[in-house]
């Protein structure tokens, strides 16, 4: 028969057994909220590297952005006036255009390229001239003229929606593309050979210059 001090002694130990596994539970799940709470609520111990590394690549993105802006309207403004730039653009325009007509069913995915190119493009180019040029014509008391090159740009849109509706591999692709070659051919000559001309000799040399400078920033945003 155990003793009373044997049976305390039993009893302690697997009280004393009983603690130690409730302390070692506690303790283990104290260590797995720590670590739950760790990753939940906090970056870690490679916080600072992560977000240096990520906000080291938004810069070099957005220092990349804007060197290709100021890489491409930069090439623009050295051609010299604003009509000197937006004639610029025209011939660029133009040359996308021929490049879209060499191309056959079969080069889908160039005409795609091309016709994304050729959009953004006339889109940076009517920018320039909707939020410039056609309201200083307009204020020089040359609203006709402005509204109606502001009309043809509507055209302009309306051609490149029907291209995109169509698809590159469309039988009358071609054909569309040449009829809106035309439309800006016509567009661009009576702009560089009428509308600008004309306007530009009313100018003064602060007048020309501020419009200059107006074209040039709202391309650099649209580049």
């Amino acid at each position: 028969m155990a003793t009373r001090t044997q049976s305390r002694s039993s009893s302690s130990n697997r009280s004393s057994g009983r603690d130690s596994s409730q302390a070692s539970g506690e303790n283990g799940r104290g260590r797995s909220q720590s670590r739950n709470e760790r990753s939940a609520f906090s970056w870690g111990d490679n916080a600072g590297p992560l977000l240096g590394a990520a906000l080291a690549g938004a810069a070099i993105g957005f220092a990349a952005n804007y060197g290709r802006k100021f890489m491409m309207q930069g090439l623009e403004a050295y051609a010299g006036d604003w009509d000197d730039i937006l004639a610029a653009e025209h011939e660029m325009a133009l040359g996308i255009f021929d490049k879209m007509l060499a191309t056959d069913e079969t080069q889908t995915w160039k005409r795609s390229m091309l016709l994304m190119k050729l959009t953004h493009a006339l889109d940076k180019h009517a920018h320039q001239e909707e939020m410039v040029v056609y309201p200083a014509l307009r204020e020089a008391n040359e609203k006709a003229d402005a509204d109606q090159l502001e009309s043809e740009h509507g055209y302009i849109k309306t051609f490149i929606f029907e291209l995109n509706e169509m698809g590159p591999d469309s039988p009358t692709w071609l054909e569309t593309v040449r009829q809106f070659r035309d439309l800006v051919s016509r567009h661009a000559h009576m702009e560089e050979e009428q509308v600008f001309p004309a306007f530009k000799q009313g100018l003064t040399e602060e007048q020309n210059a501020r419009i200059t400078s107006l074209v040039n920033r709202d391309g650099f945003w649209m580049a």
